[in-house]
């Protein structure tokens, strides 16, 4: 039986056993990646950005042990974003489907008009969703950094070397309300990119500050090293990393952004070298930090690869135009 499940309202022993069943999911899929906790897991799941809206499922077994499996449909605007789990133990029941078929039925009536997916590469959940007609649109490469390996005097050799003209600055959190401006200017110099954007950007000052602070009330604290023009004040290039409470040994990098006018003087070299500095201070418990590029034609994979990074898998994100799921997904 598939029944909605609100995180916000869910006893500690439900969420504990939703995050027993995304370790389970792991421990197969993925084992190399530090386990979740149970940390702010409410928030994590119930905290959305003003005008989104998140709906969770799970589905329960006859028995009424553990449920066998969850859903969460993130609805942005007329677009959706879906993650399916279901544990090992109880795939190849259908399970799954009946997840999606749910959240599809919702999202039709919500008047949704596609919805994407993510799903990692060697994994089950590629066979599972093009069976259901999702077309992937975009790949990439997931590198992993171990901060154990870094060398300590090179990164600060790279942080040193911001070229005239320019200040680098670090901001946990948030940032200061002069910079909102300038920042959300330079994000909004990678809308050119061309992939399904599940984690959209934030360009304008409003957008950038309510996502600063939805990414601290879901437990995801924000940790910001940018590049100030100093003759213009603009903000040249920025890096981002989250440390999420869930799984706090490995940080997310966000987006690294160099705009297209201050290219060429190696700015991303330095602003992510800062931003490995500051982290080895201010999460002292961080062991890895995991990043994702495009498979060709990225620089920002040279700069990742010589600070360390190693690949490790390939990222592919789905869409299905809803109104064919409903047709596909009938009983």
């Amino acid at each position: 039986m598939v029944r909605e499940w609100s995180p916000a309202h869910a006893s500690d022993p439900e969420i504990e056993s939703m995050v027993d069943a995304l370790n389970e999911v792991f421990a197969i899929d993925l084992p190399n990646d530090p386990p979740w906790r149970a940390t702010r897991m409410r928030d994590y799941l119930s905290e959305t950005m003003p005008g989104e809206r998140r709906v969770c499922w799970r589905a329960e077994s006859a028995d009424g042990s553990a449920p066998d499996g969850y859903a969460n449909l993130l609805l942005l605007g007329d677009v959706g974003v879906l993650e399916v789990l279901v544990r090992p133990a109880a795939r190849g029941r259908g399970i799954g489907r009946a997840l999606v078929a749910t959240a599809v039925r919702r999202a039709y009536t919500e008047g949704l008009s596609s919805i994407g997916v993510e799903a990692v590469s060697d994994t089950p959940a590629i066979q599972f969703w093009e069976s259901l007609g999702f077309r992937c649109v975009y790949v990439e490469t997931r590198s992993v950094l171990k901060l154990s390996q870094v060398d300590t005097k090179r990164l600060r050799e790279m942080a040193d070397a911001a070229p005239p003209g320019y200040r680098v600055e670090y901001h946990p959190h948030t940032l200061p309300p002069p910079l909102l401006e300038p920042y959300a200017a330079a994000k909004a110099s990678r809308r050119e990119d061309n992939d399904l954007e599940l984690h959209p950007s934030s360009y304008d000052a409003r957008r950038l500050l309510a996502s600063l602070e939805t990414l601290n009330r879901r437990g995801m604290t924000p940790y910001l090293v940018l590049a100030v023009h100093e003759a213009s004040g603009a903000v040249a290039a920025l890096t981002e990393v989250v440390v999420p409470a869930q799984h706090p040994v490995r940080a997310d990098q966000y987006d690294t952004i160099v705009v297209p006018a201050h290219r060429g003087l190696g700015l991303e070299r330095v602003i992510k070298a800062r931003m490995l500095l500051e982290l080895q201070g201010a999460e002292p418990q961080l062991a890895e930090v995991q990043t994702w590029n495009a498979p060709e034609n990225d620089p920002m994979a040279g700069v990742n690869a010589e600070l360390g990074y190693q690949p490790d898998r390939q990222w592919r994100e789905y869409e299905a135009d809803v109104f064919d799921l409903i047709h596909q997904l009938k009983p």
